[in-house]
């Protein structure tokens, strides 16, 4: 069997065990229908509309992945989009770290593609709705192994589906690769043969391309090297304007919210403190999220020991000569993640003061989400110790000794999944699939047909809901995606007695007169609002019905109701500029374009293959 003809079947067998393992995790969830938890909403045909672009007045947290979605649910059953990317994650997370394990094994990389994708982090960021994220954290091994060569080309096809993500799932992937390009590069030049101190390195002899003196000879390399981070950089920031240029050019700017710091702290859900909860790959702030019976009894210490045996294990292989190219680059973003993810408990009054200092520090409240490259250095380490183990139960002159090493190996590979067996069948029954009341089918059509413009208002005024057909279970908002029109929320978080302000400007306008007791048709009227959908539990006779006074009723169910309120004005809302958002989307797909054409280009091509013995590695 050839070494190419080895790869792809190691990389199948990852992908296959990535599938197995997402097709597990969502179990009841693949039927037909809409998973909707927490801020993961999906509709059966999401419209595209100003908003979906980021071009309203809120945050672009969804840009691009709505966009993306919406082009996706054009062509296909918005429910079966939205599985797709599920189960996209389990795939592309578990081949790309299988990947990176060094070794030719294919157990031990089966260990370390199990672990990444079956894991407190992916537990609870799938319960609490955070795809777009775990786009960014499946990419995340493929842009270490592409960064670590310097080639711009094959990291911008790497990082794709953090692309496509957004903003968190680019934090996660993205800037980790800045630190692995620049150490890949910056001690030992791979293509020279030569460390920047002038010696020789362990990957090849002592002479430097192009020829010359010792200090002429280092040009070379380093300017290879700069090129390189300079080209990673480039991809990274191009691969984010969409949400770049509509976040830092809305005309409200950027709120922070210092006081919001506590609430998105990372909390304790192991008897191991905040700290060492993060350690353990979980610690996230909502504490209803967390896999249900996680964090207590003998399994956590399982998972501990094992935890700690994989870091060990990690350690030691990067201490060695022979150490993957970026192998130093993630051991650094995982260190710096990890004290990111910190910094909200250990020093939470300095972080609100760096907010107070400038709002975009806001994007350090929520920490924990950048423990990912902890996870994956977690997720090599396992498939290493797997591999230990395998070569200390198979000394080749026993007999029966390949099967007594390949049951060792199958043990470590599956014992995430024993160790967290909540996240299966659904998340532990979190996730199962909804369809949508009849009355949203005809708001959907009453409003898309109305010629007259105007926003929709939704009550109650609040950001989630638990919508009695989603089996109570708390979930975002669904209309400003199920409806073709500027939707205006409460986009104000309440998290325990901390209530984070809300950051539409046309929602904080009308808060005062919606939580009054007055009136509201002629104040949402001189607002520019068409319709006020409410689309909780409350029905026809709930009392907003008395403070819609001169609306007209067009639909009304237990699912949904709907008024109409007749001349809205037409009030200019202030909006993020068009051109340069449309200039940032053409240097994004033409940059995600440019990655891919390339002759004999597949989506393993990066992935570094390794030497037989015998040879140097």
């Amino acid at each position: 069997m050839t070494d190419g003809t080895t790869a792809r079947t190691r990389h199948g067998a990852a992908a296959l065990t990535g599938l197995v393992l997402g097709l597990l995790a969502l179990g009841p969830g693949l039927a037909r229908g809409f998973l909707l938890s927490y801020d993961m909403v999906a509709v059966p045909r999401q419209p595209l509309t100003a908003m979906t672009f980021g071009l309203t007045g809120t945050l672009p947290r969804h840009v691009p992945s709505d966009v993306f979605v919406a082009a996706l649910s054009a062509v296909l059953p918005g429910d079966l989009v939205q599985k797709a990317l599920l189960l996209a994650v389990f795939v592309l997370g578990c081949a790309g770290a299988a990947a990176l394990v060094p070794t030719r094994r294919l157990l031990p990389r089966l260990a370390a593609g199990v672990c990444y994708v079956w894991n407190p982090y992916v537990a609870e960021r799938l319960v609490l709705g955070h795809w777009a994220l775990l786009l960014g954290y499946a990419a995340l091994p493929w842009a270490v192994a592409a960064a670590s060569t310097g080639e711009a080309k094959r990291v911008a096809r790497a990082l794709v589906p953090a692309a496509i993500g957004g903003f968190a799932a680019m934090a996660i992937a993205g800037l980790p690769t800045l630190a692995i390009a620049a150490s890949a590069r910056g001690g030992v030049s791979t293509r020279s043969g030569v460390s920047a101190r002038g010696g020789a390195s362990a990957r090849g002899g002592a002479s430097v391309r192009g020829g010359g003196s010792a200090s002429g000879g280092l040009s070379g390399p380093w300017k290879r090297w700069g090129r390189g981070v300079a080209g990673v950089v480039a991809v990274v920031v191009g691969s984010s304007l969409p949400w770049l240029v509509t976040g830092w050019l809305r005309p409200s700017g950027v709120p922070g919210a210092p006081s919001a710091v506590d609430a998105f702290a990372p909390r304790a859900d192991t008897p191991f403190g905040a700290l060492g909860s993060l350690l353990l790959t979980g610690g996230v702030w909502n504490a209803e999220v967390v896999p249900k019976g996680y964090g207590s009894g003998v399994l956590v210490f399982c998972w501990a020991s094992l935890v700690v045996a994989a870091l060990a294990a990690f350690a030691g292989r990067v201490w060695r000569a022979d150490r993957p190219a970026w192998g130093v680059g993630l051991a650094v973003a995982a260190v710096l993640g990890f004290g990111v993810a910190a910094f909200g408990v250990v020093a939470a009054p300095a972080l609100k003061g760096l907010i107070e200092l400038w709002s975009g520090f806001a994007v350090l409240r929520d920490g924990q989400q950048y423990t990912a490259p902890l996870v994956l250095v977690i997720a090599i380490g396992a498939g290493l110790v797997a591999d230990v183990l395998v070569r200390l139960v198979q000394p080749r002159e026993k007999e029966g000794a390949d099967a007594l090493a390949g049951g060792v190996a199958v043990v470590v590979a599956v014992l995430p999944v024993v160790l967290l067996p909540s996240l299966a069948l659904g998340a532990g029954g979190r996730l199962r699939p909804v369809e949508y009341p009849d009355g949203w089918d005809k708001a959907r059509a009453i409003v898309r047909d109305d010629p007259v413009r105007g926003d929709v208002l939704v009550l109650p005024w609040a950001t989630y809901r638990a919508y009695p057909w989603n089996g109570g279970r708390t979930s975002l908002d669904a209309l400003p995606r199920y409806l073709g029109r500027r939707v205006v929320t409460r986009d104000a978080v309440v998290v325990g007695s901390t209530t984070v302000p809300a950051e539409d400007p046309v929602a904080r306008r009308l808060d005062p007169v919606v939580a009054g007791g007055g009136p509201l048709v002629p104040a949402l009227r001189e607002a520019g609002v068409r319709y006020v959908a409410v689309d909780a539990e409350t029905g026809p006779d709930a009392p907003w019905r008395a403070r819609l006074a001169g609306a007209e009723t067009m639909v009304s169910g237990s699912g949904l109701v709907l008024y109409r309120i007749p001349d809205p004005a037409r009030p200019d809302e202030a909006r993020a500029p068009l051109l340069p958002t449309a200039l940032s989307w053409i240097v994004m797909v033409t940059l995600i374009a440019w990655s891919f054409v390339t002759q004999g280009t597949t989506v393993t091509r990066h992935i570094p293959r390794i030497p037989r013995r015998g040879r140097a590695p």
